[in-house]
């Protein structure tokens, strides 16, 4: 049984001393746009939503390299195993690709939420491969509610890769980039009708709600170091049928956040959300 209701969500996030997401082509400082306001990709919330469900038990595809639980060195020898994955012939020329498709959202719980692109380049047979799974459930990057102080420090990295070891080496000095102070907002959305295709069902549903709570739990790195970030809220809209009382646009657009992480909801005739305090 296929997802019965329309939902939305929001995730009010704080981050203090921190990298949240950082980029690599301008040298991992944090995300920001041209006003200063900081951003968490969709790409960033989707890992951690991914690594969370993982930690739980979950099968997931797209598996980050530190958690690569099944010694598969890419997306291509996951699928194509026979053991962990679908098999070859299922990605051959005389293969069918919807079969191919229900098969996968069957197996990996990613792939029926977020959707994939199964695109390996030539199957064994000579074929190219290309199948496309739309996945009803999307989430947007996350942005600050106001522009955000980056601070960034000159650091001396404690081990060398180059050299002998007798002097420092050109690599030994370092940058470390992080977010003072700032709380960010992002919203996602559960469409039914889409659901219907990769039967992501109301259990599945209820899945990803209970690690949205804890996204940065058993999250730490330098970068982030433990409670230096946390979920505050977790907003969860369930309307009353497949097509929703209200447009997500309205929906998202009735929750206002302060700088200090504190909210508003405007009132939806019909439609009361569910307010889940993060961990």
């Amino acid at each position: 049984m296929s997802l019965s209701k329309k939902i939305d969500f929001a995730l009010i996030i704080s981050v203090k001393n921190a990298n949240p997401n950082g980029d690599p082509l301008n040298g991992n400082r944090p995300r920001a746009d041209f006003a200063g306001f900081g951003e968490m990709t969709d790409v960033c919330l989707k890992r951690k939503i991914r690594d969370r469900l993982q930690d739980s038990g979950e099968s997931i595809f797209v598996q980050s390299d530190e958690k690569k639980t099944d010694g598969m060195t890419s997306l291509a020898n996951r699928a194509k195993d026979k053991t962990v994955g679908l098999g070859a012939e299922a990605f051959g020329k005389k293969a069918d690709k919807d079969e191919t498709a229900q098969q996968a959202c069957k197996k990996w719980l990613d792939v029926r939420s977020f959707g994939q692109v199964f695109a390996f380049g030539k199957s064994d047979d000579g074929a190219g491969v290309s199948i496309a799974v739309r996945g009803p459930v999307t989430i947007q990057s996350a942005f600050s509610v106001e522009p955000v102080n980056i601070t960034s420090m000159q650091i001396t990295k404690s081990v060398s890769g180059e050299g002998d070891g007798s002097k420092r080496g050109s690599d030994t000095m370092g940058m470390k980039h992080r977010v003072d102070s700032g709380i960010y907002v992002a919203f996602g959305a559960m469409s039914p009708q889409l659901a219907e295709r990769t039967e992501f069902s109301d259990e599945d549903a209820a899945k990803i709600k209970k690690v949205l709570s804890k996204l940065f739990e058993g999250d730490a790195s330098s970068a982030r170091p433990e409670g230096s970030m946390q979920v505050l809220k977790l907003i969860w809209w369930e309307h009353n049928c497949k097509a929703g009382q209200y447009s997500s646009a309205k929906v998202h657009g009735s929750l206002k956040v302060n700088a200090d992480g504190s909210y508003k909801l405007e009132h939806l005739e019909g439609l009361t959300p569910e307010e889940i305090d993060g961990f």
